[in-house]
């Protein structure tokens, strides 16, 4: 039974890692890339777009930590 409990938690943190890269991706990559042209929700401001992906890697690191920590449930 503790193989089946081990997958699940395997699982569970795969899924808090693969949103914090979404995280990122979404939150930072994507308004870097448009700001230069104009199409990030943030272009009108630098300070937005720093502020906005220092809130997005912080939500991303969050998740990566209880990713982490959820594996330390395994049995």
């Amino acid at each position: 039974m503790s193989l089946i409990h081990n997958e699940r938690v395997k699982l569970i943190a795969n899924a808090l890692d693969r949103a914090s890269t979404a995280c990122v991706t979404v939150g930072v990559f994507g308004p870097a890339v448009g700001f230069p042209f104009g199409t990030s929700p943030v272009s009108g401001s630098r300070l937005a777009l720093a502020f906005g992906s220092v809130a997005w890697i912080s939500a991303a690191e969050g998740l990566h930590l209880i990713a982490r920590k959820t594996l330390g449930g395994m049995k």
